[in-house]
């Protein structure tokens, strides 16, 4: 006796495509406005403005040395020709990180304030973490066609899981001593969430967030394969004529923006957190001295 899952498979897909047509254009749509809104703004920059953008933020958040390497390295990559397909990537990156963390942590907080709410969306986190990142390509292309849009979809979902699952872990390994602190503070559930746990898992959050702008930008040259643009096209190109420097060059223009999106989020949630934790302390010294003078 045999399943056969992908007819399964097929009959859902069909039955999406027939009924709920309206709500995918709606999808589409709303998508395909964030993307567009954010590749028109990085494109209509000059590329000296935008490495100035970059080295400021570099120097500020990171150092001096890290501001020398963004400034050499984005040079490089506008001397090979790739800046405008590394800013459609970039405009792709971020776009895709917004709706993950828009979806994800709510979802996160869901499952840090629920066990069943936990038990049932750890499956389908391990399922979506797992799934090969080619096979995401072939529903997003059926329902959305070929472009950015798809593109993000399957890169959202390629790339929520770490944020989901670093949101709920950062929020349950929140210090039992907060959380007495703020219940006899005299918190409600909603203060407590936001003005205790999510400023104490802020650095799990963090953590979170960055693995899922690593993984968007590794999914958004995948993408590529389905008219999604950017540095994608470079390597695709290489890999389609075995051309091993077009496919390099696309490679490292890669890299340039993993690395150095990579230290700047690193550096958002270190100093972040260090602020919530010292904020909430200095408003607990606060109230126990008013408590005992009274």
């Amino acid at each position: 006796m045999t399943f056969d899952i992908g007819d399964g498979v097929d009959s859902a897909v069909n039955y999406i495509l027939d009924n709920f047509a309206p709500l995918l254009d709606f999808i589409a749509a709303a998508i395909g406005a964030v993307t567009n809104s954010i590749q028109a703004l990085l494109l209509a920059a000059p590329m000296p403005l935008g490495l100035a953008v970059f080295m400021l933020l570099s120097l500020w958040r990171v150092g001096f040395g890290f501001a020398v390497f963004t400034a050499l390295s984005l040079w490089l990559v506008d001397h090979m020709g790739l800046w405008p397909a590394m800013m459609e990537t970039l405009s792709l990156v971020i776009a895709s990180t917004l709706v993950a963390m828009l979806i994800g942590l709510p979802l996160g907080i869901a499952m840090a304030r629920s066990n069943r709410v936990a038990a049932v969306v750890r499956p389908v986190l391990d399922l979506m973490q797992t799934m090969p990142a080619f096979v995401y390509l072939i529903p997003a292309a059926m329902f959305f066609g070929l472009g950015a849009v798809p593109g993000t979809i399957a890169t959202v979902i390629f790339s929520m899981p770490p944020v989901v699952r670093l949101t709920n872990l950062g929020i349950r390994q929140v210090h039992v001593e907060f959380i007495e602190a703020g219940n006899a503070f005299g918190c409600t559930a909603s203060q407590l969430l936001f003005k205790v746990q999510l400023p104490n898992a802020l650095p799990s959050i963090m953590a979170g967030i960055n693995q899922t702008i690593m993984l968007s930008l590794s999914m958004v040259v995948i993408a590529s394969m389905i008219g999604a643009g950017g540095i994608g096209n470079t390597v695709l190109t290489g890999i389609q004529r075995l051309d091993v420097g077009t496919g390099f060059e696309g490679g490292i223009a890669v890299v340039i923006l993993a690395v150095i999106l990579d230290r700047i989020t690193q550096s958002l949630g270190k100093e972040r957190a260090s602020f919530w934790r010292g904020l909430f302390r200095r408003q607990a010294d606060q109230q126990v001295a008013s408590t005992a003078a009274a």
